[in-house]
């Protein structure tokens, strides 16, 4: 898998041995000012949502956009006697007890 990598370099290895090279021989180390970040667009989600529900709305109203539609729901089954009983009571899970110990013995040493 090697490829051409002669049109990269490596930036952090090159900074790193002016470090090096720099405290050696006594000197500071020089400093490298940090990358600024590209300045974006700040979008406002809450304006944008409600711009996106306004425009909705102005087309459902034209008729132009798909209308909600709205389903019945089944009706349900009225249950049977049979299953409407009252459900089994659970019996209670049996508490063990369990014997209590004293605090612990130190470890001897010799």
């Amino acid at each position: 898998m090697a490829g051409n990598v002669t049109g990269y370099k490596d930036g952090y290895r090159q900074a790193l041995t002016a470090v090096i090279e720099a405290k050696a021989e006594g000197r500071a180390a020089p400093t490298t000012s940090a990358p600024e970040a590209p300045a974006g667009e700040v979008v406002d989600l809450m304006a944008a949502l409600q711009a996106s529900v306004r425009k909705a709305q102005a087309r459902r109203a034209k008729g132009e956009g798909d209308a909600a539609t709205v389903h019945e729901m089944p009706e349900k089954k009225a249950a049977s006697k049979e299953t409407a009983k009252a459900p089994a009571r659970k019996t209670m899970a049996k508490k063990t007890i369990t014997k209590k110990t004293g605090p612990r013995k130190p470890r001897r040493t010799t």
